[in-house]
């Protein structure tokens, strides 16, 4: 029997993408999902379908960068379920561009959803399972959150921060019952990538060069690989094997990793426009 069965998750950024195959595969391994999205169609949608489909589901909409709603949602499942044994931070944003094009809106906003909505999170979570004397947090940062990403250096900020606060936090929970694991992927065809603000590119430049160098991993070969990492408590999961690479090399010679990084700047500068 799943390790999920009957287990009750809580999930943001559900209603697509990576928060999505989350959400159905947690659903297919026994879990109750409440599905939360900032566009709270797609959420119902993706809890409906859970529900038709025999799980146990349900959703909300939520602004994880509003530390008030994200709390009062978290209280809302504890209070219809009576616990919270998953809490998978998911939501997120990309904003791409160089430093120099970026105005302090964008860093505040990347922060506000990447960074602050984690920590609204995982706080308000931990309260709950801190009093239980159980639960598992999951945040996901990005293998940009452990190496250099030029072009996505405020993006690759708020997910080393993630990385940080995850795994500092992880031996204070580990003491109270709680466990803590950060998800560091690379590549993956969620659709956050069409989201994504791209400042003073052309979008179909970059999107052309992007597939060239590296397709995307599917959103649900990634959710089952995190799922395996979850069960096995696991302190950081990176994946796929390429990002688990870039990683060792950074680690045993940054120097290794020059080539790729000019690569991106190349990249968006070939595509740069003035508009």
């Amino acid at each position: 029997m799943s390790i999920f069965q009957g287990k009750v998750a809580f999930v943001t950024g559900g209603g697509s993408g990576l928060g999505r195959a989350l959400s159905e595969e947690l659903a297919r391994r026994g879990a109750v999902i409440a599905v939360t999205d900032i566009n709270a169609e797609a959420a119902e949608h993706v809890a409906a379908a859970i529900t038709e489909s025999g799980g146990k589901s349900c959703s909300m909409k939520l602004d994880v960068s509003q530390p008030e709603d994200v709390a009062a949602s978290i209280d809302s499942v504890v209070g219809r379920y009576g616990r919270l044994d998953y809490m998978f931070n998911n939501a997120g944003i990309i904003i791409l561009g160089e430093v120099r094009d970026m105005g302090l809106e964008h860093w505040h906003r990347l922060i506000d959803v990447n960074l602050l909505g984690v920590l609204y999170g995982t706080t308000a979570a931990y309260s709950h399972m801190v009093r239980q004397g159980y639960g598992h947090i999951v945040n996901i940062a990005s293998v940009g959150g452990l190496v250099p990403l030029p072009t996505y250096a405020a993006y690759a900020a708020t997910k080393h921060a993630v990385v940080g606060l995850s795994t500092s936090m992880r031996p204070e929970a580990s003491k109270l019952g709680v466990r803590i694991t950060v998800v560091c992927p690379g590549t993956m065809n969620t659709g956050l990538g069409a989201s994504a603000t791209i400042l003073h590119a052309s979008r179909e430049v970059l999107e052309s060069n992007s597939r060239k160098k590296q397709p995307p991993m599917d959103p649900g070969v990634a959710a089952i690989v995190i799922l395996r990492g979850v069960e096995r408590n696991q302190r950081m999961i990176i994946f796929p094997f390429d990002a688990r690479l870039l990683w060792w090399a950074h680690r045993i010679q940054p120097a290794l990793l020059a080539p790729l990084e000019s690569w991106f700047v190349r990249t968006l500068r070939a595509a740069r426009t003035e508009s």
